[in-house]
């Protein structure tokens, strides 16, 4: 009794020239399998080959015209593996060691029995399943494989510990090329501060336990200097568990170590049988998933797979992740503009990189350094999006508490120039809020802005080198007096202009320029128009319109229509026509700063 079953996706091809046969085989081959194609000789054969798509050929050997052995000589010509199966009821020997030669499949005693035709397809479309299985893993994990090997520094060792793989990572940082790593033992890196201690404690991890090994190692270069590593070594195990190979995934932490990516994988899938290979993937993962904070998504960016690391520094589940967007994770202060630049980049197959500000579940920030790749499939779309993050807070954060260290000094310099003219620390801060507001109206990117903001209360700097005689006097000043009082600015400048800091850059020009006119009546060079920079055009807006209003030595405040009036005055002469505009446009923000800095009684 012939058990009904699912029809195979394969095409046949049956070739015999007693028609009762070939209609009876086509018939029973439709029950089984998808396609079934018919000739009556190897010519008529060979012409259905070369148009169709055919996986499989049933063979009759004795035919006219063309014969069954001339046919698959013929086809054995360009093609070595598609399966052939020869049907004769011939008993010669030498055709069948022909046959043979040409690397036939199988061989059936005419009258065929379909039960065992039916078999051999069977055997034949499950090896070949299994085949396309093996190519489609095997083309996956060497697209993993270069997604780790773009963003770390990876080294591969036998089991002695002699180097057999750097990538280029590994020669940048340790400045060794190729051939001098190759074939050396891996201490040719070594740093001779690490303590011995460590590396036994590391062996008998990777060697005796067979497990990975974590931890920060000090390094040394080719030239003799000094970088550091948060490295993970993994044993990578055969079939059998025995120690094929050592894989050393490393992440570069030199600024984090001196100022107090990632990981990677290379492998090899050999071409012996299906299971050890599936192994060996297997182990490749494992080293991958424990040495990186790791997450997948489907094209649509909902998440399908987390490891343990991201679950820990999301503060959410499992459960709670799979399924989600990937946007559960994303803190609302990042621009809008790097996600719809992120999803341009990988929607095109491109990988992205960059660094994310992320929330916890508990409400928490982190940031993290990410590196997106999409993997894609046979033809090239899409199938999922791999992430690769590391934790950079705390570096993220030291860099933020230098930052505003460094803001803080430039504050507290700037109030040196003001109180040695007896004038309030809230001078420099209303500048500089004045500029910074000036700065966005004017449409400054947002670098510059922040920029122009910590530079603007170094205006006045150069005033540490004027005589109090001079910079206090309630009266007038003579013209030598004047004279020696336009020199802070180039004072400031030469304080200043010496440093490699984009801020003290900056603060140079604002010091040097925002007494420049429009018009070039100015000092101290007398340029005029946008041959002023920016930002000393700015400043000067900013200080003249702070300083009327407030009491100064040799001054009272000026009223606010008495100001308002002179700057409608100096429109095109002392100031930016521009910005003298959007001053006006905007008065009411400035007048909130000004009130919300105003001096004490």
């Amino acid at each position: 009794m012939d058990v009904k079953k699912e029809r195979l996706s394969v095409n046949v091809l049956v070739v015999d020239d007693e028609p009762d046969i070939l209609s009876t085989l086509e018939r029973a081959l439709k029950r089984r399998v998808e396609g079934v194609f018919a000739a009556s000789n190897g010519k008529e054969a060979l012409d259905i080959f070369k148009n169709e798509k055919i996986d499989i050929i049933v063979t009759d050997v004795d035919m006219p015209v063309m014969n069954g052995i001339e046919m698959v000589e013929y086809i054995r010509q360009t093609d070595k593996t598609t399966p052939i199966i020869l049907a004769t009821g011939l008993k010669n020997l030498d055709i069948l060691a022909e046959a043979i030669n040409l690397k036939v499949h199988s061989f059936l005693q005419k009258p065929i029995r379909l039960e065992e035709l039916y078999e051999i397809i069977d055997e034949i479309t499950k090896i070949s399943s299994l085949e396309k299985k093996l190519v489609s893993q095997h083309e996956l994990l060497e697209q993993y494989k270069q997604a780790v090997d773009r963003s770390s520094i990876v080294s591969k060792t036998d089991p002695k510990g002699i180097i057999t793989y750097v990538n280029d990572e590994f020669c940048k940082i340790s400045g060794y090329e190729i051939d001098e790593l190759i074939g050396k033992p891996h201490n040719i890196v070594r740093h001779p501060d690490n303590d011995k201690t460590m590396y036994e404690f590391m062996w008998y991890m990777i060697k005796q336990m067979k497990q990975p090994w974590s931890g920060e190692i000090k390094n040394r270069k080719k030239d003799g200097s000094s970088y550091w590593v948060k490295a993970t070594i993994s044993p990578i195990l055969d079939s059998e568990g025995n120690i094929v190979e050592y894989i050393g995934i490393r992440t570069d932490i030199t600024q984090q170590e001196t100022i107090k990516h990632y990981f990677e994988e290379q492998y090899e899938i050999s071409n012996k049988q299906f299971a050890s290979a599936f192994k060996l993937s297997k182990e490749y993962e494992r080293a991958i998933v424990e040495s990186n904070v790791i997450s997948r998504t489907d094209p649509k960016g909902k998440i399908t797979f987390v490891n343990d690391k991201m679950i820990e520094l999301s503060g959410y589940s499992k459960d709670e992740l799979i399924g989600s967007p990937h946007n559960i994770v994303r803190h609302p202060d990042n621009p809008k503009a790097i996600f719809k630049e992120l999803w341009n980049t990988i929607k095109s197959g491109k990988v992205w990189k960059g660094t994310l500000k992320n929330k916890n579940k508990n409400g928490s920030s982190y940031w993290v350094n990410t590196t997106i790749v999409p993997i894609l499939g046979e033809d090239n779309k899409v199938m999922e999006y791999m992430s690769i993050r590391h934790n950079v807070t705390e570096l993220f954060l030291l860099h933020k508490e230098i930052e505003d260290t460094q803001r803080e000094i430039i504050y507290k310099m700037g109030e040196i120039g003001e109180t040695r003219s007896k004038e309030t620390g809230n001078h420099v801060k209303r500048v500089a809020e004045y500029s910074k507001l000036f700065a966005n109206l004017y449409g400054l990117s947002i670098e510059d802005s922040d920029i122009l903001f910590a530079a603007s209360p170094m205006h006045d700097i150069g005033k540490v080198g004027i005589p109090d005689s001079i910079l206090n006097k309630p009266g007038r000043l003579s013209e030598e007096e004047f004279n020696i009082m336009k020199t802070h600015s180039i004072i400031g400048r030469r304080i200043l202009k010496g440093s490699k800091r984009p801020v003290l850059q900056a603060a140079s020009i604002v010091a040097y320029e925002h007494h420049e006119k429009w018009d070039g009546s100015g000092y101290p060079r007398g340029v005029s128009g946008e041959d002023i920079h920016i930002f000393g055009r700015i400043t000067a807006i900013a200080d003249v319109f702070d300083a009327l209003g407030s009491d100064r030595c040799y001054k009272k405040a000026w009223e606010l229509d008495n100001i308002l009036e002179l700057f409608k005055k100096e429109r095109g002469k002392h100031f930016d026509p521009n910005l003298t505009d959007i001053f006006f446009e905007n008065l009411d923000s400035f007048l909130e700063i000004r009130d919300a800095y105003k001096d004490e009684e």
